[in-house]
């Protein structure tokens, strides 16, 4: 496996820096308003993305992208900014323990909707991490 182009290392990778983001996310959050601490967690990521485009020279018009790209980037990029806006008021109220377990049922709800609206396949294996990670955030919620 090229590990370069493993998707399994990326993955891994945005686990790692997803919990940095909850870590830091509740540093930064204190004492300032979730919306404006959003708004700067955008435009830092703004600035970093300019400057890995910028270092491996891959700056492009995007004027040739299909109009359902389009379509779907924005509607992807309005999803973001409303949870980014929910986790960080989430993580202003409460402790992040809670908050970042809870913030991955995202997966699970990705299952779903992978199946139901891609057709991917559901198998054993997704059933039941799927509900391990839906049964994790109702004990970290609850108790």
């Amino acid at each position: 496996m090229n590990l370069r182009e493993s998707w399994l290392l990326f993955a891994l990778g945005s686990a790692f820096f997803a919990a940095l983001t909850a870590l830091f996310g509740k540093l930064g959050v204190a004492g300032i308003n979730s919306n404006l601490a959003t708004f700067i967690r955008t435009i830092v990521i703004l600035l970093v993305t300019a400057g890995i485009l910028s270092l491996r020279n891959e700056w492009a018009r995007p004027t040739g992208l299909p109009n359902s790209s389009w379509v779907f980037l924005v509607l992807s990029g309005i999803a973001t900014g409303l949870s980014w806006l929910c986790y960080y008021r989430a993580l202003q109220l409460g402790p992040v323990s809670k908050v970042a377990p809870i913030d991955k049922l995202s997966v699970a709800i990705a299952i779903v909707l992978g199946v139901l609206l891609l057709g991917e396949q559901l198998s054993w294996s997704l059933v039941i991490g799927g509900g391990l990670i839906v049964a994790g955030a109702i004990v970290i919620a609850v108790f």
